[in-house]
């Protein structure tokens, strides 16, 4: 397991620089609940994934309810709700929707999980405002506008605690999420990056990216990278590698060394692009 850990990671690094390159491959698809549904799963004692192959849910459980990062979309948003009851959860137990940043993909479902379940929704207000305005990519049902988060801001749930980050960059309003993760009750500090999609080249824009991730690189300790797509931290190729784990063997998703690379890398690139576009002018 630590020799295929390795041999992981070294692939990894290859490979993260183009990452974001395939958040924009062809479309084909991807609005398919049947090509994309697969089948929830546990990672951490307290973290399970309810997303879909191209984007990301996540299911926090805490001992006063659960907490859902990101909503997908359309008839996607069924993918999450059937694999939160397929885990033994009940979605009338979800308290907040925290959503990542207000691109249909991630905000599209929010409305749903507020009518039918009373879940409170939250996001940064930047991103609120950009829900209520014209649609970046793509119409969908606009939430009811319920609490603003922002840098520092917290939120206890139980013994639950969650810190939050404004990263902007991808919208205006991108927000980061650092909170535990416990392995056999052995904890690890995770972090969910909100927007970490390099498909833009306006150079504030870029300037604003940098600043984010210096932002997350100056935080302490991550162990664990929740990606908000699948791609981003290879969440599947990881969970393959879970199941296959055996006593005393690291746990995949406990890779503080990618975590940092990855974000190098993406800073890297955004700078790559901001001097492109500085010398062209």
């Amino acid at each position: 397991m630590r020799q295929k850990a390795a041999i992981w990671s070294a692939l990894l690094l290859a490979c993260l620089l183009g990452m974001h390159q395939g958040l924009a491959q062809d479309a084909a698809g991807q609005d398919d609940p049947e090509l994309q549904r697969v089948a929830p799963f546990q990672v951490f004692d307290n973290l399970y994934y309810v997303g879909a192959r191209w984007v990301s849910a996540w299911l926090l459980e805490t001992d006063q309810g659960l907490i859902l990062f990101d909503s997908l979309y359309g008839d996607l948003v069924d993918i999450a709700v059937d694999g939160i009851l397929e885990l033994g959860f009940d979605p009338d137990d979800i308290r907040y929707v925290i959503v990542s940043h207000a691109r249909y993909d991630h905000v599209g479902g929010a409305r749903r999980f507020q009518q039918e379940f009373g879940a409170v929704v939250l996001m940064t207000e930047a991103d609120w405002q950009m829900s209520e305005g014209e649609a970046e990519l793509r119409e969908y049902p606009r939430p009811m506008r319920h609490l603003s988060l922002g840098n520092g801001d917290t939120l206890n749930l139980g013994r639950t605690r969650l810190q939050f980050l404004q990263t902007p960059g991808t919208t205006p309003g991108v927000l980061s999420t650092i909170f535990t993760v416990y392995d056999s009750g052995y904890p690890h500090t995770a972090v969910l990056f909100g927007g970490a999609e390099l498909d833009f080249a306006d150079p504030d824009r870029l300037r604003t990216f940098i600043d984010s991730v210096d932002r997350l690189l100056a935080v302490p300790g991550v162990e664990v990278n929740v990606a908000n797509h699948p791609e981003a931290g290879d969440v599947f190729a990881r969970y393959e590698m879970l199941q296959e784990r055996r006593d005393g063997d690291p746990h995949p998703f406990v890779d503080p060394e990618s975590w940092f690379a990855w974000l190098e890398l993406l800073r890297r690139d955004a700078q790559t692009r901001l001097d492109a576009g500085t010398a062209a002018n």
